[in-house]
C-alpha cells in the first residue's frame, strides 16, 4: 500500500530584495523529517497563496487528497485580530499570509474529519481557529515564566529538554502512554490565553501555561501541542507515542478513502 500523505502547512517568506529576489512558501526541514522518519509518509507542503474566491475550493481539494494535517510552528505571531487581542508591539513578526488560510483550513480538517496534529505555533492557531484567544508574550504574564531559550545556544541545545509537562487524569496522554508527566522542549512566546470551548486540555505546564489540547467534538485524531515534538521524535518516548497515534488515524482514515472513496469525496 502507498504511503499515507501528510499535508504540512508553510510559511510565507517575502523576497528579502524584491528587485533580485522572489517571495517564497517554505518548510524548516524539521517537519518533513519527522512525518519520514516518525511517520514513514509521504509531506505534502500545502502553501497559500489563493485568492479568497478560491480557497475554499483549494482547501477542500487538499482535504479530500491528503490523509492527514500537520499544522507547523513559526517564528511568526498569529495577528491578534482573529482573537479581538490588543495590537502587537511593533516589530512583531506576522504572517497574514499564513492566518489567511490555515485558520479554515483547520476548521474545515475537522469538521471532515481529517487526523490533525497542530505544533507550537499550530496548537496556538488551533485555539484561535476555534474561538480562543492567546497571550502575546506569556513572559510577561504574572506567574509565568519565559517559555524561550537561550538564543545563543546551539540549534539542537535550544530545542532541548525544557521542562515538565503534567498530564490531565485519564486524559489523551494517560490513556496513550500511562504517565502522569512528559519532559518537554519550550520554543515560544504566545501561548493560549481564554480556551476554546471546543477544546480540552490535555497539559500544562508547571506555570499552568495549556501544553497541549484535543478537539471535543472531533470525528478524528486532534492534538495541539505548544512544544516541538519533531525534534528528537526518534528519541523521546512522548514525541514516539504522538506520531505513532498520529500515524495510526492517517492509516485508517488511507484504507477508508481506499474502501469507500465516494464517502470522502468534499465539496468544492
Amino acid at each position: 500500500m502507498a504511503m499515507p500523505v501528510i499535508g504540512v502547512t508553510g510559511c510565507y517568506e517575502p523576497a528579502a530584495n524584491p528587485d533580485k529576489d522572489l517571495p517564497r512558501w517554505q518548510v524548516k526541514m524539521p517537519y518533513i523529517q519527522a512525518v519520514l522518519g516518525a511517520m514513514n509518509a509521504a509531506p505534502m507542503i500545502l502553501p497559500g497563496g489563493a485568492t479568497e474566491a478560491m480557497r475554499p475550493a483549494v482547501i477542500d481539494t487538499w482535504l479530500g487528497t491528503i490523509d492527514g494535517l500537520l499544522v507547523t510552528g513559526s517564528p511568526s505571531n498569529v495577528e491578534p485580530h482573529h482573537y479581538k487581542g490588543d495590537a502587537s508591539e511593533t516589530g512583531t513578526l506576522h504572517d497574514p499570509a499564513r492566518d489567511s488560510y490555515t485558520l479554515p483550513l483547520i476548521r474545515r480538517a475537522i469538521e471532515l474529519g481529517v487526523p490533525l496534529l497542530a505544533i507550537c505555533r499550530g496548537h496556538q492557531e488551533l485555539n484561535v481557529a476555534l474561538g480562543g484567544s492567546l497571550h502575546q508574550k506569556i513572559h510577561e504574564v504574572p506567574g509565568h515564566f519565559n517559555h524561550l531559550p537561550d538564543k545563543s545556544l546551539p540549534i539542537a541545545e535550544q530545542f532541548g529538554a525544557a521542562h515538565m509537562v503534567q498530564h490531565r487524569p485519564g486524559g489523551f496522554f494517560q490513556q496513550l502512554m500511562d504517565c502522569d508527566e512528559s519532559l518537554v522542549n519550550s520554543y515560544h512566546a504566545q501561548a493560549i490565553n481564554h480556551l476554546s470551548s471546543r477544546l480540552q486540555a490535555e497539559s500544562s505546564a508547571p506555570d499552568g501555561t495549556i501544553e497541549a489540547v484535543t478537539v471535543r467534538d472531533a470525528k478524528n485524531f486532534a492534538l495541539g501541542v505548544q512544544w516541538h515534538p519533531e525534534w528528537g521524535y526518534d528519541s523521546s518516548e512522548t514525541s514516539k507515542a504522538i506520531f505513532t497515534s498520529f500515524l495510526d488515524a492517517c492509516r485508517a482514515r488511507q484504507l477508508n478513502k481506499i474502501a469507500t472513496p465516494e464517502s470522502m469525496a468534499v465539496s468544492a
